[in-house]
């Protein structure tokens, strides 16, 4: 399979820049595999579509605000560094733009009373590590780090991000990007979808470099994911195992809960007792889903609308068919769709 089979063009304008005042009111593009055919909803209409017992899975990681903006020492440029990964109490391995030599520091405006008198100071290891002179606590990520809105926001964060860029259910600390499939769940809906008697369970899969490491060979079957840490409950491993014997179906979040889904579901082929006797499955994940894969556990997918030649409008293809989400991505640009974290939503079925 070839990279530029998954490539699309989009008009700039429909990049989605800012969320919408209220989360469940964005347009809900619903596609139905078996008739392939397309229509046109509301997000609060969600729950029309799930049915008693059905289990809608979600990701409650929780975005961290590990972007640090700052100035070089020597020249006073600006300087932008997104932590992905702590290696110790003071350094990570970081994205840094530009790109600075190895030596060169970095200075970073601080509140009072973080001991550091107004100044953190960093130092450059290499071109991806970055090492400060004072241990990272989670209090001054708070303090010093802004949300790491994706680049394709041309804007600064602000302080509505804090909240937009983040779910309702977000409970565990550790995404450098926001799962954005569930940014459109409010708790309203969750109750609706409750009253119903579908269950919710989460998983936690901690959205760092590798959902949007790009694909860069045209041959897409070489692509290789970075790990990504997850984690999947007994309960929830259960409660999965005996909705799919009842001929239930289990509505996975995003192409993130997709990816954690079906990784569990990998293991528990290898060992199929697993599944009702492991105590959880966690540990890091690079499972890659391209076309051709056959899904093991989800049976619809709420998603959004994803950028060109990614791993995530890969696997929406791969559960959807190329063709019908090419059919599908057509039609929502010609109905003026937003696209990406900040967009609309998609519900595969």
């Amino acid at each position: 399979m070839k990279l530029s089979d998954f490539d699309y063009s989009l008009p700039k304008e429909l990049i989605a820049q800012y969320p919408l005042k209220k989360r469940d009111s964005c347009r809900l593009m619903v596609i139905d595999r078996k008739s392939n055919a397309v229509s046109h909803r509301i997000f609060s209409d969600f729950a029309e579509y799930v049915g008693p017992h059905d289990i809608v899975v979600v990701n409650n990681t929780k975005v961290v605000p590990v972007r640090f903006l700052g100035v070089k020492k020597d020249t006073l440029g600006k300087v932008d560094v997104l932590l992905s990964e702590r290696l110790s109490p003071r350094s990570f391995r970081a994205l840094i733009k530009p790109n600075l030599k190895t030596g060169q520091e970095v200075l970073f405006n601080a509140p009072a009373g973080l001991g550091v008198n107004g100044i953190l100071k960093a130092r450059v290891i290499d071109e991806k590590v970055i090492e400060f002179n004072k241990n990272i606590s989670s209090k001054i990520v708070e303090a010093i780090g802004v949300m790491p809105l994706p680049p394709y926001i041309k804007r600064q964060p602000q302080k509505l991000d804090i909240l937009s860029y983040q779910t309702v259910y977000a409970k565990k600390p550790g995404a450098i990007a926001s799962p954005t499939a569930g940014l459109h769940f409010t708790k309203t809906i969750l109750e609706r979808i409750r009253k119903k008697k579908v269950r919710i369970d989460s998983v936690t899969l901690h959205v760092g470099l590798g959902t949007f490491k790009p694909v860069k060979c045209e041959n897409i079957q070489e692509h290789v994911m970075e790990k990504e840490a997850f984690h999947i409950s007994k309960k929830t491993l259960q409660a999965i195992a005996q909705a799919k014997k009842n001929g239930k179906r289990i509505f996975a979040v995003g192409t993130t809960t997709t990816r954690v889904l079906e990784t569990a579901a990998e293991l528990a082929a290898k060992s199929p007792s697993s599944i009702v006797h492991r105590p959880s499955s966690q540990g890091y994940t690079n499972l890659f889903i391209y076309p051709g894969y056959q899904f093991k556990m989800v049976d619809a997918l709420v998603t959004n609308f994803h950028l060109p030649k990614t791993t995530l409008f890969i696997l929406v293809c791969a559960f959807a068919g190329r063709d019908l989400i090419m059919k599908a991505y057509n039609e929502a640009i010609k109905e003026k769709y937003r696209f990406y974290s900040y967009g609309d939503a998609m519900l595969i079925v």
